[in-house]
């Protein structure tokens, strides 16, 4: 069986929280100082210039008041009014709409659903975990219509698991070629006050009839406090490790743990997975192949890579337990939809022309186990 991991980062359409183009560093330092300026009680008058300072560079001048469309409730029923249209819609059966407006997300381009439909079909995997996925209507369209124009046979079963942080970052699970989903868990695996990914555990029944476990997980991050989201993903990764042993002390060795975990491999807030467990990353396997770097890369070695001219700043891992790593045959990772910076660079599909039609910042990784 083939098994892969993608962190798509939504379907068709992503959270504007995500897609904003400012979110440089400076723009994230400047939007925390204007924040601070303004729990202040004092009002000195460098403040406020501050302030007016740092609302320039943050575009607040660039605010269209102009409306799009106005909705407003007319004789107790809902309307809708664009604009550059003359009519109005009302909200029932006949016209299709159900008297709500989904505007905190912004769409993506077709190239780029082409190209992380691509990437799955280059793979072509049987069991394939999702991360990051808007909504089920969303799963169920990439599937059934999407997926075919590329002629990749759809999943047979597709599984959408919503998280709490309620900004379109779901968990999926898709299965094909008789393996089905045999039960299925939630675990909590962080206390802290802030929104995070709860750990999913499938229990997968192969068309062989062999049960095993897979683990998705998805780290906490954040930019503008990294100390914080240091400490958070630390203790997820301990929880984590927790659940995994207590499967294997329950007689189950056949475990996957896979994920955005959102730190590389030497960041030691994940050493209770990468180093204090028996866990091991397929990456570190003599048959994971990848493109090589090209150019000024190509021959060099820098931390964070595992293999000359491989140099990944590596946030997603397959993790497996010892019996499943020892009956690994192939394994591999494919960032050709991956939009490459100017250092390193790597082997793309040749319609990738811009960043805005690449499929993820994130790379697909695989394994198949015999």
């Amino acid at each position: 069986m083939k098994i892969a991991l993608f962190n798509i980062q939504n379907l068709f359409h992503r959270d504007r929280v995500f897609t904003e183009l400012e979110r440089s560093r400076n723009f994230l330092n400047w939007n925390k100082e204007f924040d601070d300026l303004l729990q202040k009680k004092v009002e000195k008058p460098s403040s406020m210039e501050r302030l007016r300072e740092l609302a320039y560079l943050l575009r607040f001048d660039k605010t269209n008041y102009n409306s799009y469309a106005i909705l407003r409730k007319k004789e107790g029923e809902l309307y809708f009014k664009g604009m550059e249209s003359p009519n109005e819609t009302k909200a029932d059966e006949k016209t299709n709409w159900n008297g709500w407006i989904k505007i905190q997300t912004t769409p993506i381009s077709s190239n780029a659903i082409a190209h992380k439909a691509q990437v799955i079909k280059d793979i072509d995997p049987d069991i394939l975990i999702l991360q990051e996925i808007e909504d089920r209507n969303s799963l169920d369209e990439f599937n059934n219509l999407i997926l075919p124009e590329l002629d990749c046979t759809p999943f047979d079963h597709c599984i959408l698991v919503p998280n709490s942080e309620g900004k379109g970052r779901d968990h999926a699970l898709l299965l094909k070629n008789d393996h089905e989903l045999d039960s299925i868990k939630f675990h909590i695996i962080d206390t802290s006050e802030k929104f995070t990914h709860e750990l999913i555990e499938y229990r997968i029944k192969t068309k062989e009839g062999e049960l095993f476990y897979v683990l998705s997980a998805y780290f906490y991050e954040d930019e503008m406090n990294m100390e914080e989201a240091w400490k958070i993903r630390q203790k997820q990764a301990e929880c984590v490790s927790k659940i995994y042993q207590n499967i294997r002390l329950n007689g189950q060795h056949k475990v996957l743990v896979s994920g955005t975990l959102n730190a590389p491999s030497y960041c030691k807030s994940l050493e209770p997975l990468l180093q204090e467990s028996d866990l091991k990353d397929i990456t570190r396997h003599l048959s994971f192949e990848v493109d090589y770097d090209e150019g000024i890369d190509e021959s060099y070695h820098r931390m964070g890579a595992y293999r000359k001219g491989v140099n990944i700043k590596q946030k997603d891992f397959m993790l497996l337990s010892p019996e499943l790593f020892s009956r690994m045959t192939d394994s591999g990772l494919n960032r050709r939809a991956m939009w490459p910076k100017e250092r390193p660079q790597w082997s793309t599909y040749t319609t990738l022309k811009a960043k805005a039609d690449a499929a993820s910042e994130h790379p697909a990784i695989w394994c198949t186990i015999n």
